[in-house]
This record gives structure tokens, sequence and C-alpha cells, in this order.
């Protein structure tokens, strides 16, 4: 348990970080560059690393089926809410995607590991894997769409090199080649990158926010659909699975982490209220360690 509270810190160190540099810097400090560079140049490094240092076995692609599906089935059922609800299309723009969009990589694989040892890393891989076509399928869509036409949000989509370099690692990693060490090595070094990169941002739109950003409708919309009726939608629909308990387990884990904070960077990439959505993602983890010390022991049990 201290392990795990340790690699919490750790991360919210880094959110620190990027705050406080924030703070000092100011005007200084351009924000949409720094976005430009995450997105375009390091998370694809991040996401063709991640599949391609072990082999996946066919049977842990059925987790990320799982995912995906009681996350769409969701969505489905938010949008009439989301249009009943939010007149902005922003706002519903936000409602729509942060809602189903968690920490499920920075937060969600090293939790995992704390929790279910390293038996647990190709599931919460697959899933991790599941959400990054998500958010940048349907995410940058339903983001871009908030500034942009139908048709400009589509080739917003195109333009994500994270889709590409997810689609060529998957292939790589089918073929069975095995990148030699010096390769991958640099790989590692770009993923880690991009992973204090996220974490940076998320602190330096953090130092911006004010009271004012945080939309309590958007909050407790938002609030409830995250914690209360994913995993509730998650533990129904898995009650129809052949899933091993300890997988069920693994993935009502990662539908429990809080949101992801790669909905700043879209939102900010494509002015969708990034200071609102950085406010709702800091929300999320301050309940989450709350919420999450009251269901640990619930997991457990289900394992």
């Amino acid at each position: 348990m201290i392990d795990l509270l340790v690699s919490i810190l750790g991360i919210y160190f880094f959110v620190a970080l990027g705050a406080f540099s924030k703070w000092k810097f100011k005007e200084e400090l351009h924000d949409r560059s720094l976005i430009l560079v995450s997105v375009y140049i390091l998370q694809p490094f991040l996401t063709f690393w991640g599949l391609t240092t072990r082999p996946i076995a066919a049977d842990v692609f059925v987790v990320s089926f799982w995912y995906t599906g009681i996350v769409l089935a969701l969505f489905m059922l938010l949008l009439p809410l989301a249009k009943a609800f939010f007149a902005d299309r922003k706002r519903r723009a936000v409602f729509l995607v942060a809602s189903l969009v968690g920490n499920t990589g920075n937060l969600g694989i090293p939790l995992g590991i704390a929790i279910f040892g390293e038996a647990s890393v190709p599931y919460t891989t697959m899933i991790n894997l599941a959400n990054v076509f998500f958010v940048n399928i349907l995410g940058v869509y339903i983001y871009s769409s908030g500034s942009f036409t139908p048709k400009q949000s589509v080739m917003n989509v195109v333009k994500m090199p994270i889709l590409w370099s997810a689609v060529a690692a998957l292939a790589v990693n089918a073929a069975g080649i095995r990148l030699p060490e010096s390769i991958e090595a640099n790989l590692r070094l770009g993923a880690y990158a991009s992973i204090v990169m996220q974490l940076l941002l998320f602190g330096i739109y953090l130092a911006q926010v004010r009271l004012e950003h945080l939309d309590m409708r958007l909050l407790k919309g938002v609030g409830s659909v995250k914690f209360l009726l994913l995993p509730l939608a998650g533990w129904l629909l898995m009650r129809f699975s052949s899933l091993e308990p300890m997988v069920q387990a693994v993935l009502l884990l990662e539908l429990m982490t809080p949101l992801a904070v790669a909905n700043v960077n879209f939102a900010a990439l494509f002015d969708c209220r990034p200071k609102d959505v950085a406010a709702l993602v800091f929300a999320s983890s301050l309940f989450f360690l709350l919420y999450f010390a009251v269901l640990w022991p619930m997991v457990m049990r289900i394992s």
C-alpha cells in the first residue's frame, strides 16, 4: 500500500512542477507549443513503445473489447442527456468525452501492478490501447466539433499521429518482429518524456484555473458518470462475461480511474474550454484518492 501511495504522489509531483513553472515564468511559457510537441511528437513514441515491448496474446484482446463495449454503450445513453442538459456545444463535448476517458495509462497501469502484480500488465496495456483509440477517434472528433465543422473534425481525427503509431505497432507485434535494444531504448526515452510532458501540461493548465472555471453543473454531470454510472455499468455487464475474477477486477479498476490528462491536451488543442477541463481533471483526481480508498476492498473481494 505504501508503494501504491508513493506511485500516486510521484505522479502528482510532476503535476505540481508544471504548475510551479507556469506561476514562475507566466507568459514566457507558451502552453500551445508544448501541447503540439506532446500530441504530435512525443505521444506516438509512448504508444508505439507500449505496444511493442512484449508480445500480445490473442485472448488479452477480449479485455479491450469489453472495455470499449462498456464505454460505447454508456456513450450512446449519454447522447440524449447531453443535448438535454447542455445547450452549449463545447460544454456538451466536455461532458460526453471527459466523463468516459479515464487515466488508464499514467495511473491505471501502475495501480494494476501495485494491486495485482505484473500479471495485470497485459490487460491494463490493452485497456489503455482501447482508451487511446476511443479518445483519439471519437474524443478528438467531439472535442473538435465544439469549434470546427464536421468535415474539419474528421480531418482532425485523421491527422492524429497516435492512431497511425498504434496501427504500426500492432502490425510489428503481430508479425513477431523484435526491435533491437538500441531502438527500443530510444522509444522508451520518448515514451517517458511523453508521460512527463503530459503531467507537466496538466499542471500548467491547472495553474491558470480559478474557482470560476469549476463549472458545477459539469462537475456534477461528469463526476456522476465517471464514478457512479461507468463502474456500475461495467459491473452489471461483466455479470454476463466469462472473464476470470482477477481480470474482471482489473477491468473495473480501470473504469474507476479519474479523468485522463489527455482530456486537457485535446481540449486545449481544439479550444474546447481547456481551463474548465483542467479543473474537472484536478477535482476528479482529488476525489479519486478518497473514492479509491473506500472501494478498494470491494475490488479486492471481486478478485
